[in-house]
């Protein structure tokens, strides 16, 4: 079982994943299209939320 805290991605995480800046990765948070949580001044991904935004990208195109 993974830990918690390996479910939870960072900004540069999700950056990386993605190949986005960090402009863009909020405001994908801001539109709601990839779901974010705050811990404190933190901002993190679920990596479930992740996999999801990106299957749903795949099957966009």
């Amino acid at each position: 079982m993974a830990s918690p805290a390996a479910e939870a991605l960072t900004v540069p995480e999700v950056m990386a994943a993605l190949r986005l800046g960090r402009s863009k990765v909020y405001d994908l948070f801001r539109s709601g299209a990839l779901p974010s949580f705050t811990i404190g001044r933190a901002r993190r991904v679920a990596a479930d939320d992740l996999t999801t935004y990106i299957r749903t990208q795949s099957r966009s195109l």
